[in-house]
């Protein structure tokens, strides 16, 4: 008998688990269900979670995340992998794309009821990614077409929608670049090392064949030989340790006579490199200094952090990106869909208003000497007269000058229902915070293209430098400043409705741009909400530089901002645990929920009570 607090998607996460280990044919790895987006490494795998709902696209999505990542652990071998790896890094992500695709074709073959699932984890991609949106063949990436070719080719199965599209418009140019080494994709499909040496092959003939490095299959004996004879002429560096330290042995004295005046030497040269600085800070005013100063950092939380460029971000306010009558229409739509849902969010922003309201209203002190004769208590002195009168005084309640920002995550995984909630949720917030002359101001964060944009673009031109930083071009959009009137700035929120508008997402700098603006306004109280699904993701950025340069750059921000306590910083993360990165955090399993979580958060904040605030700031929603 299942008991009433056992959650009925564990039968489901335990059966898929003991399947995903069976086909990947390693019964010892370990299978984890996450928010977090999902992953592979020697240990096991970790898939997408599953709510006690257990919706169709949840299952199917979780299904074919585990069944890619189990043909890849049964097909693919790391050794054979590393040996044909080219070293470019675009040539490598086309190599990785290709060989990705072979393990699933390889599945579809042997295990139809796989390729399936695999469409559903595809088509879940590809919407997330907005693949379908595209219409330049530019603007699409160029390996992950060159994998669902490879899929295509190998299964003969159709590519789902998104996927689709980002196939076909690459299509044309590579079958004709590439046409006739893709031809071989059957016969070499079982073959890991004849598949590696085909894909190598098709990224030359598509016009990258300089970032493949070396022939691994190239080996030359006489070069061999040569070496070896050079080793044998060469003198053995470890002989000469060796033949130094019996030197020394045999003469100690001359050892440390030696030593002697090497420190002597060191000293001399430390002191004329003290009296050189010296000689520097003695230079006369106006003097041009030996060296420019180095350019600022980036970023004031890490000083290390790196950006390829800046030449292509935008800080741009929602109107300047839609026309006037676009953004009517944009809202509209927005108002028409979120109808059934305004009028709780209404009961719930009514009542933070009252709790607000009730904190800025005036009090009064009773039962005191002097002041002014409170007549309620008049009846007492009728009843006793030897009862002394009772006085009031009007005291005023503490309550700050506040200025409340929203930052809200405006990547491409929050198309649909979470961003349509999120704008109407931050337009009711915003309006019933004005009424309580709290200032409010409204924020966005994207990219301006997806796979790094014009930044990409010019790092590709310039030789693709090694660790080139943030390699996209960010896109900061006010929707409404804090000092614009509401009704002002209300169509701007119909903007996050426009296609193409969500893309990547990187958190971080745009947290430390939110701030920056915060510390720039006069209120005495400032008030910083994050809403985000996710952690920061850039493909582009993540390609070329370690998997946790982004989301270290986010936790450093958010430690500078919490050490500093000059703006109070909330979270609120949906389906994706923030907790793990800020102090005070809420996470929201169901996006209906993001109504009332907003709501409480910021109504905590104004606690008098100090224990009722650190009890609002624990609890986790859902």
């Amino acid at each position: 008998m299942t008991k009433p607090n056992d959650n009925p998607a564990d039968p489901f996460k335990k059966a898929l688990a003991e399947a995903t280990r069976t086909m990947a044919d390693d019964p010892d790895m370990t299978v984890s269900y996450s928010v977090d987006p999902p992953g592979m490494n020697r240990e096991g795998v970790r898939l997408p979670q599953v709510s006690r709902r257990m919706t169709r696209d949840e299952v199917m999505l979780a299904r074919g995340t585990a069944d890619a990542f189990a043909l890849r652990r049964k097909f693919h071998d790391d050794a054979v992998a590393t040996k044909y790896a080219p070293q470019g890094n675009l040539a490598r992500e086309i190599y990785e794309a290709m060989e990705t695709a072979r393990c699933e074709a390889m599945g579809a073959r042997d295990m139809p009821g796989t390729a399936v699932n695999i469409d559903a984890k595809i088509a879940h991609e590809a919407d997330r990614k907005g693949y379908s949106q595209i219409t330049n063949m530019q603007d699409a990436p160029l390996p992950v077409a060159a994998g669902y070719l490879v899929r295509h080719l190998a299964t003969g199965r159709d590519m789902p929608k998104g996927a689709g599209n980002v196939m076909d418009l690459w299509r044309g140019f590579i079958e004709e670049q590439a046409g006739g080494t893709l031809g071989d994709v059957d016969h070499v499909l079982n073959d890991q090392a004849a598949f590696a040496r085909m894909a190598r092959k098709v990224i030359s003939d598509l016009g990258y064949g300089d970032q493949l490095g070396d022939d691994p299959d190239q080996n030359d004996p006489d070069d061999q030989q040569g070496e070896a004879e050079e080793d044998q002429d060469s003198p053995d560096s470890t002989g000469q340790d060796e033949q130094e330290s019996d030197e020394s042995e045999a003469a100690p004295e001359r050892s440390q006579e030696e030593q002697q005046d090497q420190s002597q030497a060191q000293v001399t040269m430390e002191d004329s490199a003290d009296m050189e600085q010296g000689d520097e800070a003695e230079m006369p005013e106006g003097e041009a200094p030996l060296e420019p100063p180095p350019p600022a950092p980036y970023s004031d939380a890490d000083p290390n952090y790196t950006v390829y460029t800046t030449d292509f971000d935008e800080e741009i306010r929602a109107e300047d990106l839609a026309e006037a009558a676009e953004l009517e229409r944009l809202r509209a739509y927005l108002d028409q869909q979120l109808e059934p849902l305004k009028g709780a969010v209404s009961r719930l922003a009514n009542k933070l208003q009252r709790r607000l309201q009730a904190q800025q209203n005036r009090s009064w002190l009773f039962d005191l000497e002097e002041g002014t004769l409170d007549a309620g208590r008049l009846a007492r002195v009728v009843a006793n007269p030897t009862t002394p009168l009772s006085f009031k005084q009007e005291k005023d309640t503490e309550f700050r000058d506040t200025c409340v920002t929203l930052l809200l995550d405006n990547s491409g995984s929050m198309r649909g229902r979470p961003i349509s909630i999120a704008a109407i949720c931050a337009d009711v917030l915003a309006r019933t915070l004005e009424r309580c002359s709290v200032k409010v101001e409204i924020l966005g964060f994207t990219t301006r293209a997806w796979k790094g944009g014009q930044s990409r673009e010019r790092w590709l031109a310039q030789g693709r430098a090694q660790g080139p930083g943030r390699l996209n071009d960010l896109r900061h959009i006010i929707y409404k400043a804090a000092d614009a009137p509401w009704r002002r700035a209300r169509p701007n929120l119909g903007l996050m409705m426009k296609e193409g508008l969500l893309k990547e997402n990187i958190d971080g700098e745009a947290l430390e741009w939110a701030h920056r603006r915060m510390m720039a306004r006069p209120e005495a109280r400032k008030i910083l909400m994050v809403i985000s699904d996710g952690a920061p993701v850039d493909d582009s950025t993540l390609s070329v530089n370690p998997a946790n340069f982004l989301e270290k750059h986010l936790r450093d921000v958010i430690s500078m901002v919490e050490r500093r306590r000059q703006v109070e910083l909330i979270a609120i993360g949906i389906g994706h645990d923030v907790t793990r990165y800020y102090q005070r955090a809420v996470t929201i399993t169901d996006v209906e929920q993001l109504a009332g979580a907003m709501t409480e958060q910021l109504a905590s904040l104004f606690e008098v009570d100090p224990k009722k605030r650190a009890k609002a700031g624990l609890r986790r929603a859902g």
